[in-house]
């Protein structure tokens, strides 16, 4: 196994979830953890925290959705730390509705974050890890890329799309970069915090009952990166055994 001390690890989404827990789990196994989000304040607290444990972190403002954003960050890793082992493309979005309430600000809103964010990230980021000859992308899909349900046709979409660009990435790039997907079940997070369409907020309220901690993503993404750079670790599904 290859170890995760002293590599550069830059998180998309890293103010709360997934992408919070992921940074706290990688900073203790001694990773430079790079962290971006829109929620600038909570990355402070992130990083305090981080740097109080004895990690190392850095923070910049980061939209997805904004490429030139995402070739700053890029951009500021490379300037703290000289390169850039892993990716960790995790910002998402999933406000859930019926098509038939026809949220098309939200359907584009999730397009933008959960496709453009993905693809904005590898274009600003493959450029570097071939240039420097190694790397690592870790895409966050979700059980959603694996099956289509009520209220989540565009959600389910987006990531049915991630699923594609990530499999797509794994064939076309060297032997020198992986490329992983990692598609957790219902997990502890924010996300089902900003539905707007009420008949989604309630089946989402029981669905979530039996969600895993984030904790559980962060410690598949170790794995992933943990392994020797001859494995690449393709697809992984990760579920409550409890079953909903």
């Amino acid at each position: 196994m290859s170890s995760i001390k002293g590599k550069v690890i830059l998180i998309t989404g890293a103010s709360s979830g997934i992408g919070e827990a992921t940074a706290r789990f990688l900073a203790e196994k001694g990773a430079h953890v790079v962290l971006g989000a829109r929620r600038i304040e909570r990355l402070e607290s992130l990083v305090e925290e981080i740097e109080h444990n004895g990690g190392s972190a850095e923070f910049q403002s980061l939209d997805v959705t904004n490429f030139e954003q995402m070739q700053s960050i890029v951009g500021f890793t490379l300037s703290k730390f000289k390169r850039i082992d892993v990716l960790v493309n995790n910002a998402g979005i999933m406000p859930l509705s019926n098509l038939e309430a026809l949220k098309i600000d939200e359907w584009n809103q999730m397009i933008d974050v959960n496709i453009r964010g993905v693809l904005h990230g590898i274009a600003a980021a493959l450029p570097v890890m071939k240039e420097q000859g190694f790397g690592q992308f870790i895409n966050i899909a979700s059980i959603g890329a694996y099956s289509v349900t009520p209220t989540a046709a565009v959600y389910c979409a987006t990531k049915y799309a991630v699923r594609a660009i990530t499999e797509g990435l794994r064939q076309e790039v060297g032997n020198d970069i992986r490329v992983n997907l990692i598609s957790p079940g219902v997990t502890e997070s924010e996300l089902a915090d900003h539905i707007s369409d009420e008949e989604a907020k309630q089946f989402m309220v029981e669905y979530r009952r039996n969600a895993i901690p984030a904790h559980s993503i962060a410690a598949a993404i170790a794995y992933a990166i943990e392994q020797p750079n001859n494995v690449d670790i393709s697809e992984m599904v990760i579920r409550p055994t409890e079953k909903a």
